[in-house]
């Protein structure tokens, strides 16, 4: 079979869903060196295969795990996941916090308050603030931001 043409347009697309498998190399299971419709750049074809492979066909995992670039964690992982959320949950979730962990309800209490003694406080100047009073760094953004959704559930 001829090689194949890069898609830069797809691996761009996965790229920014967060599929992009960053081994596609180390997949080396017969349908994705074989079919073009399989691409071992898609994190989560590939995974989908390997679990269909070890569950519809009884491939071993250590096997299956192996030709499809990723480790026995991964299958098992993988299966967890899929067996909790189908395919959708195969998608790489984002990495990093999911919320403002930092702005708890008490640090949004104390820069209330010092916005309260004075209106004209800037982020920068909270900032420092709060890394005083409770020896956390938080970015001046991540005050604006916080500020910001604190006004809109008050709307």
């Amino acid at each position: 079979m001829a090689a194949r043409k890069p898609n830069n347009r797809k691996a761009d697309s996965l790229r920014k869903r967060g599929c992009l498998n960053p081994q596609p190399a180390a997949v080396t299971d017969e349908v994705f060196t074989g079919h073009e419709f399989f691409d071992a750049r898609d994190v989560v074809q590939v995974k989908y295969e390997m679990l269909r492979r070890v569950r519809v066909e009884g491939t071993p995992v250590s096997h299956a795990a192996q030709a499809f670039g990723l480790s026995r964690v991964s299958y098992y992982k993988a299966k967890e996941t899929f067996d909790a959320g189908g395919i959708a949950a195969l998608v790489p979730e984002k990495p990093g916090p999911r919320s403002a962990h930092k702005m708890s309800t008490e640090v949004m209490t104390f820069v209330g308050e010092k916005r309260v003694e004075n209106p004209k406080v800037t982020a920068q100047e909270l900032a420092v603030l709060i890394e005083k009073r409770f020896r956390i760094h938080v970015h001046p953004r991540s005050i604006e931001r916080a500020l910001t959704r604190q006004k809109k559930k008050r709307l």
